[in-house]
């Protein structure tokens, strides 16, 4: 039988209670649950006027917006503001009533400029969030997996200027030179200047290089790898635990190399997590600083293998054998290349005879140099590349590096897909880096609050709960007995 919908019922006065309407397995209600949004009042009270003034928009309700647009991946905060004004679980999570007026889009944008751009706000609510899962016993300390990725900037791609910049210094570029000077001196070398003292021009001409910059947002740099489009971009930098909670997150121009950004987010991770075991990265981030800079911190460093520049066609390095003892290097027939310079990135240089390849039969398979002569490289800080090589063959490492995949992986595929981190609106490294953090955020803010209800513990934790926990990892791997 045919039926039509009554639709004079819409026009109908009913008694209702708006929290009454939102669904009890409501992702908002489960997120508002799982932490006090209180704490950010005493964030920002500095930043707001006790006895003057009109009064302010509740920060805590500014706050749940952003929340609101990354949770869902509403691209703009236009948009954000027009599906709260008619979607009930966005007004009852904001706490604002059926009649009441949703703050106007433009308002989070003025209170930024004014209030949160040079606070520590976002930073602040993302360590808070971070606290929580570890008192809950949520975090893993056998391992943090460090990868980047890129953003696409809010910046046309054929606007531009060419400018030569400076290139930037590793954090151990000091901690290198004198290393290398000691090594010159030993062998009856010149010791190397300080680039930051040094004025030659000559000198300023190896520490710079032409870039484009954008005339859109000039802190972007341009990127182009393999068969992606070339475009002015920013670098997350993302550091997260073996449950996919994010640790640290750091933002760079698109430029910037991976292992340039390595340190900061390195030393995030020591600081909200000092027991971390081990530190798992890419063959990007294999250089001898960084192996250096994990190993010293009695810190387990897992990197793959990473594949050998040398054109096809001629000997691997591997081919050439390093003697320890006489401190030269033996070519594949069984000629000596002894030391000849250590150069200023800290490689000392093993050379051969000319005289002698000039007649060796597999020459061509060596070198081609006009002057006959191989050169065979061999950084100072080598032996903590050996240390990561060693960890790299046992079935431990194997295992460790093959979570990347579900791990660090897995956190930027979410990000993107479901939050909207392909690209940003935003310009600028201080409000991208905002940008990031807040979303960043609002990721372990979600698994927080779905493992929270999964394992039915209480929004607050007690302090006998957590002294039991004590941070003891959930099913940790444990680290095998000859890398502990």
């Amino acid at each position: 039988m045919l039926k039509k919908k009554n639709r004079t019922i819409i026009d109908q006065v009913e008694f209702v209670c708006l929290s009454e309407l939102v669904p009890k397995e409501h992702l908002l209600r489960t997120v508002n649950e799982s932490i006090d949004f209180s704490f950010i009042y005493e964030k920002v009270k500095d930043l707001y006027s006790d006895c003057t003034g009109r009064p302010s928009i509740d920060p805590v309700v500014l706050i749940k917006i952003l929340i609101i647009q990354i949770l869902y991946g509403i691209p703009s905060m236009r948009q954000t503001i027009r599906d709260a004004e008619v979607n009930l679980a966005y007004r009852w999570f904001l706490g604002y009533g059926f009649q009441e007026k949703i703050p106007h889009f433009s308002t989070f944008g003025k209170n930024y400029e004014r209030r949160f751009r040079e606070s520590d706000l976002f930073d602040e609510i993302f360590v808070q969030i971070l606290l929580e899962a570890i008192q809950c016993g949520f975090l893993r300390t056998d391992a943090a997996f460090i990868d980047a990725s890129q953003v696409k900037a809010n910046a046309n791609k054929n606007k531009y200027l060419r400018k030569m910049a400076k290139h930037r210094a590793h954090k151990y570029k000091r901690d290198l030179l004198l290393e290398i000077n000691q090594e010159r001196e030993k062998h009856g070398k010149k010791p190397f200047d300080d680039d930051n003292d040094n004025n030659n021009g000559n000198q300023a001409d190896q520490t710079t290089k032409e870039i484009k910059e954008s005339t859109t947002d000039p802190e972007s740099g341009l990127f182009h790898k393999g068969e992606k489009e070339r475009c002015f971009a920013y670098t997350a930098s993302v550091a997260c635990d073996s449950n996919n909670f994010v640790l640290a997150v750091k933002a760079a121009a698109g430029n910037v190399h991976d292992s340039q950004v390595f340190s900061d987010v390195f030393e995030q991770v020591r600081k909200r997590v000092p027991d971390v075991e081990a530190i798992v990265v890419d063959a990007g981030y294999k250089t001898p600083g960084i192996c250096r800079e994990i190993l010293e911190a009695n810190i387990v460093a897992v990197m793959p293998y990473k594949r050998p520049v040398t054109p096809e066609g001629y000997f691997r390095k591997y081919e050439y054998v390093y003697d320890e003892y006489y401190d030269c290097y033996l070519c594949p027939n069984n000629q000596v290349l002894r030391y000849s310079t250590t150069n200023r990135e800290g490689y000392r240089e093993y050379k051969s005879n000319p005289q002698i390849c000039l007649s060796c039969p597999v020459r061509m398979q060596c070198t081609q140099s006009k002057n006959h002569i191989k050169v065979v490289t061999h950084h100072v800080w080598q032996e903590y590349v050996d240390i990561v090589e060693d960890i790299r063959h046992t079935d431990w490492g194997r295992e460790m590096y093959r979570k990347r995949s579900e791990t660090i992986e897995r956190v930027f595929a979410d990000a993107k897909e479901r939050h909207g981190m392909r690209f940003t609106r935003y310009r600028g490294l201080r409000k991208v880096q905002h940008y990031l953090t807040l979303l960043f955020a609002c990721m372990n803010l979600k698994k927080l609050a779905m493992w929270k209800k999964t394992r039915g513990i209480l929004p607050r934790v007690s302090s006998w709960i957590f002294a039991i926990w004590n941070f003891t990892p959930i099913n940790a791997t444990p680290l095998p007995c000859h890398l502990a």
